[in-house]
């Protein structure tokens, strides 16, 4: 005769099923057991006796808010074993507790572990990544035990040895001379948290090595990060030493965490600055506040992040870059341009801008063609790269190290055609044609193959395909908006 089990929790019967507490048949198809069974997988344990074991974390999950913060998932022996960041508290950490994820092999071990969970609200999502990288690091969770290979996941970087330091995403960190962050569980999360913090402390992320006893650099053209004020710029001396590592230090104690004595800190400052009627500086320093103050919404971490192509650092794309077309530096913009329309209708084009590797989303753009009727992707090209490098156009954006045409030879000498009386022009012009993935350049009468494997070549092939991606979407709404007649 089978005993009926101790109680191990309160759970709800399924609708109709007959038990009695403590008998989990109804829950379990085949016979009674209790969830520890060893004999019985945790496969066949039904969802009522899974989420009956975590009552007491879904009744607390009730009463979080809809607010940013980190998850503290526990077991049976208060425990921490899982840490997680969200955006919306609430929906986040009740999305565990659904079917899909008692038996998704990604999840199914720790719901199955999960007796009770607490929440810390932080002010932003920007505050919840840092925080949630700070503690998996002090308690290093069973299930966050991946992030305990610092080799495999990234670091945030800070320089702090160069005149200027730069910050930037690392997943090989060096061993001195630094100051480092991390580790973090996602290095594309990482990279957008990177932006919306840059858009408040404007360091630089590039790899210039700049020094200030070097007059050379006053003359040096800044990237589009600095024309769109998201970056000081030090590189043409815009900012002074002394200013631009203050800058750094403020990130430095904000990352650590010591937000309220930063606004403390900065309000002092601006007074201070506006009784000696430094009025400009103190403008500076009550913009920072105010950024500081609504971080969360400088905007979507999601949205900003950047997408991870490569296993490695991209920064070996540019530099194969450099070396395969003999640039004397790498390459740190490239503009990738693509065409789309349906058999000549709603034809549109797109433009991606690409900044050290990676994409930079404010630096996108997209174009009606208005000249070309038909089905003529030559002439559009032509006029999208009339129209991106005629005066007006290059005030706030200048023009990028690489343009990428999409096409083979026909393209690109279009382009060619069209900016040969334009008054800026690209460093170098290129095309990439789909089929054999060749290269061709401006007076080269061969196109340049490149290994499949080349690092080069992938970061060509993403800068297309994201300029094919944007320009695609839209083509897309253009024509949703033809079909259904909005205007």
């Amino acid at each position: 005769m089978t005993e009926t089990p101790k109680k191990q929790g309160d759970f709800q019967l399924p609708d109709g099923a007959e038990g009695v507490p403590g008998d989990y048949s109804a829950a379990f198809d085949r016979r009674v057991a209790s969830p520890d069974d060893p004999d019985i997988p945790d496969t066949q344990l039904g969802t009522d006796a899974i989420f009956g074991l975590c009552q007491k974390a879904i009744e607390k999950v009730r009463e979080f808010p809809h607010k940013p913060g980190i998850y503290l998932m526990k077991d049976e022996a208060d425990r921490v074993i899982y840490i997680g960041k969200a955006k919306d508290l609430k929906n986040r950490a009740s999305s565990y507790f659904h079917k899909a994820a008692a038996y998704d092999p990604r999840t199914a071990n720790l719901v199955r572990e999960i007796r009770d969970i607490a929440n810390i609200e932080t002010e932003s999502e920007v505050d919840a990544i840092l925080m949630e990288a700070r503690l998996i690091k002090d308690i290093q969770p069973k299930y966050n035990r991946d992030l305990k290979d610092s080799k495999t996941f990234p670091y945030l970087q800070v320089t702090l040895r160069e005149q200027f330091p730069r910050v930037e995403v690392t997943r090989t960190p060096k061993p001195r001379g630094v100051r480092l962050f991390g580790p973090f569980p996602s290095a594309s999360t990482l990279r957008g948290a990177v932006q919306i913090l840059q858009k408040v402390f404007k360091f630089r992320t590039c790899s210039l090595q700049i020094k200030e006893e070097d007059e050379r650099w006053q003359w040096f053209r800044p990237c589009l990060l600095g024309h769109i004020q998201q970056c000081s710029a030090p590189c043409c001396f815009a900012v002074s030493k002394i200013n631009y590592r203050k800058s750094i230090l403020r990130l430095i104690r904000f990352l650590e965490g010591n937000k309220k004595k930063l606004l403390r800190d900065l309000y002092h400052e601006m007074k201070a600055a506006s009784r000696e009627r430094l009025y400009e500086a103190a403008a500076e320093f009550r913009d920072q506040i105010r950024l500081i103050e609504t971080l969360d919404q400088r905007g979507d971490v999601d949205t900003h992040a950047q997408p991870e192509v490569f296993q490695i650092d991209p920064r070996k794309g540019v530099i194969g870059l450099q070396k395969i077309l003999k640039l004397p530096q790498p390459p740190r913009t490239i503009e990738g341009i693509d065409i789309a329309h349906l058999s000549g209708r709603d034809m549109v084009a797109s433009l991606v801008h690409f900044i050290d590797g990676l994409p930079f989303k404010p630096g996108y753009r997209r174009y009606k063609i208005r000249t070309v009727e038909g089905i003529d992707d030559f002439a559009a090209m032509a006029e999208v790269v009339s129209r991106r490098f005629s005066h007006a156009d290059t005030n706030d954006h200048p023009p990028p190290d690489i343009l990428l045409i999409d096409g083979g030879k026909g393209q690109l000498n279009s382009v060619l055609a069209a900016l040969e009386h334009a008054p800026v022009k690209p460093g170098v012009i290129l095309s990439l044609a789909k089929r054999e993935e060749e290269i061709y350049l401006s007076g080269a009468d061969e196109p340049l193959r490149l290994s499949r494997r080349s690092f080069a070549l992938r970061l060509l092939q993403y800068v297309r395909d994201e300029a094919h991606r944007f320009a695609q979407h839209y083509h897309h709404l253009l024509r949703k908006k033809s079909t259904f007649g909005e205007r």
